[in-house]
């Protein structure tokens, strides 16, 4: 950054971090909202869908929802974060249900609410804390997941004693936090964040009330962020202060002087854009749009997660190295669900880039072939394996929070504005579109996209209407074709969405083709391969040398030849082979590319077998002459 530039943001962040005004909260964001569409008018097949049925059987409906409760029936925990499973199951379970309408799964959440409100105390509070040790380490952000997992199936279920015990837990709250009571950054962990993320609920339970006091509590929230000791979440985004670089490395790295925790930070966005949508209140819209977009510039990997020991920590720079505990699921779902938010709010395709980027590998690779667990960790080299149980309980933290992930998809697949459908997710899929005319439309995706480059939409209007169908033009896909009953449509931009704006009638067909060339991606010495949306690896099931042996990877002008492998290791989805040169040797038998193999990354080492082995970044061969070698 120039000098220049460098002054000119702080001027801008001066103007910009001022409270305020009534004319500022008047203005209108002036991008396009995009509306959800309710998930049940949505199905998803292929392999996605596969995957996304598989969470929902083994994950979400196996689960032991008496386990969850146990904790809240004693009351004697001084600093674990028991109290969190319940309430993440929850929320996987309603966008299940909202999917499948499944009779089976609603019967289970009734269970596991009325288990859980038979420990809500006469005075409101649910949770594990003693008396005693209430306020302390995760005790707020605990009831936080239980308002939210409260609220969400009341939603579904109209049930309105659920809402009742959600605010019942949010009034308690009230009377232990806030002015002239304790400060709600002292309370935990990471300056607060943890338990001021209790923001969101606050949001949605003003939202479903109109009462007041809590809109009052979530502006007094945002209000301590700013403070000397708190995480200055919105100063920092609109100073654009990298989320690694907020606070100084901390002593004790579990504590409250580590401003880094990813997954409690974004957790906060999220409840600063519900917060905006209720003020338009312009600040708290660019400090989530600001940190989202140095997310991605600096933390996002290959893969579309990022973290380490469960924080920030320049991903991207350090992405080629080996490191522990990276790529935590909890840091991948919350990413999704940040960028589904910040996708309906600006109708900006690039967060929907993110989300199938993060969808296809980190998410994917998180989840065993057979779904009996989600890892805590998915780093982009090593082995698949199972993250350990966490406070005494059967369970972790990814575990619990994982589905959420999956069961994102649907709502994210298709959307709408008043004039337009839009398509976000290519693939096998179908959805029942109302228009506002009262005309159903009918959306019939045929493809076995990313294994294919060919996407048809079928449009099935009741009767024939004018409406625009907004297709998503990946970022990373440069050569791109649409036809309509084969004529060819023409500007075609990558990176944004393409608007077609016709009269359909019934038997209407798109055929959309995108870009899955593979692309080299280098970074420092290292070399990557991706193929649309996919990160590939190499895998040692594949028995085709050393997966940690540096190549050269042949390429030209940075697109690699992949071939579709003849054969490929049981639970692999696709495998291809790639002409590498291996290792040093140009003398010998190596001096010629050989034909090795790659999967895609969520299928890489996802038997979890001890001996499997795989990795992303591939060493690339020191070549001081920078040119080819001639035999002499």
């Amino acid at each position: 950054m120039t000098n220049k530039t460098f002054i000119l943001v702080l001027l801008l962040s001066a103007i910009i971090i001022l409270p305020a005004t009534s004319s500022e909260k008047e203005k209108k964001n002036p991008l396009i909202q995009l509306n959800a569409i309710n998930p049940s008018l949505v199905k998803i097949e292929g392999h996605a869908g596969e995957k996304i049925d598989l969470c929902i059987a083994e994950r979400i409906k196996k689960q032991d929802i008496d386990h969850l409760i146990e904790p809240f029936r004693h009351k004697t925990e001084t600093r674990l974060w028991q109290s969190e499973f319940w309430g993440k199951w929850m929320l996987s379970a309603v966008a299940a249900y909202k999917y499948t309408e499944d009779p089976e799964l609603l019967d289970i959440m009734k269970n596991a609410v009325d288990g859980l409100l038979e420990t809500q105390l006469k005075n409101g509070y649910i949770g594990n804390y003693a008396p005693e040790s209430q306020l302390q380490q995760w005790d707020i952000w605990g009831r936080k997941y239980s308002m939210l997992g409260l609220i969400r199936y009341y939603e579904v279920s109209n049930d309105k004693k659920a809402l009742k015990a959600a605010q019942d837990a949010a009034n308690h709250l009230l009377t232990q936090v806030g002015p002239d009571k304790k400060d709600i950054t002292y309370t935990g962990n990471y300056h607060g964040m943890a338990s001021s993320s209790v923001l969101e609920p606050m949001v949605y339970l003003y939202k479903h009330t109109g009462k007041k006091e809590y809109l009052d509590f979530a502006e007094y929230i945002v209000e301590q962020w700013e403070t000397k000791d708190g995480p200055q979440l919105i100063s920092k985004a609109l100073e654009g202060i990298w989320v690694s670089e907020r606070f100084p490395h901390p002593e004790t790295w579990w504590s409250w002087d580590n401003g880094q925790k990813a997954y409690e930070m974004m957790s906060c966005y999220e409840g600063l854009l519900q917060l905006y949508l209720v003020t338009e209140n312009q600040k708290y819209y660019k400090a989530v749009v600001d940190v989202v977009e140095n997310i991605i510039n600096t933390e996002i990997n290959i893969a579309g997660s990022g973290s380490a020991f469960e924080c920030w920590y320049h991903g991207i720079e350090n992405q080629t190295r080996p490191t522990y505990h990276t790529m935590e699921t909890c840091v991948t779902i919350t990413w999704m669900k940040l960028c589904y938010n910040l996708l309906q709010v600006t109708g900006d395709s690039r967060y929907a880039d993110q989300i199938e980027k993060t969808f296809y590998n980190a998410l994917l690779a998180s989840m065993k072939f057979d779904a009996g667990e989600i890892a805590k960790y998915s780093p982009l080299e090593g082995r698949r394996h199972a993250g350990e149980e966490q406070c005494g309980m059967h369970i972790n933290c990814c575990n619990a929070n994982g589905p959420r992930g999956f069961t994102l998809m649907p709502g994210f697949a298709y959307m709408s504005t008043k004039n337009n459908i839009v398509v976000n997710f290519y693939s096998n899929s179908k959805a029942e579109i109302e228009r506002n005319s009262g005309n159903k439309v009918l959306l019939l995706q045929k493809t076995s996209y990313p294994e294919n480059e060919k996407i048809i939409i079928e449009i099935q209007p009741e009767k024939e209407n004018s409406f625009g169908i907004s297709l998503r033009i990946p970022e990373w896909s440069k050569i791109n074709s649409i036809q309509i009953n084969g004529n060819e449509i023409l500007d075609i931009q990558a990176g944004t969405y393409k608007n077609i704006q016709r009269n359909w009638k019934k038997g209407d067909q798109i055929e959309l083709t995108l870009d899955l060339r593979g692309r080299l991606i280098k970074q420092g010495d290292y070399q990557a391969i991706t193929r649309g949306p996919l990160v590939l690896a190499r895998d040692s099931r594949f028995n085709d040398g050393f997966t940690d042996e540096t190549a050269a990877i042949q390429n030209k002008d940075g697109v690699v030849e992949l071939s579709p492998a003849p054969q490929k290791p049981a639970h692999v989805w696709m495998a291809f082979t790639v002409p590498l040169v291996l290792g040093t040797d140009l003398e010998g038998e190596f001096r010629q590319a050989k034909s090795v193999h790659f999967c895609d990354f969520s299928s890489a080492g996802n038997t979890w077998d001890e001996n499997t082995r795989y990795k992303v970044w591939i060493r690339e061969t020191l070549n001081v002459m920078k040119g080819e070698y001639r035999g002499y």
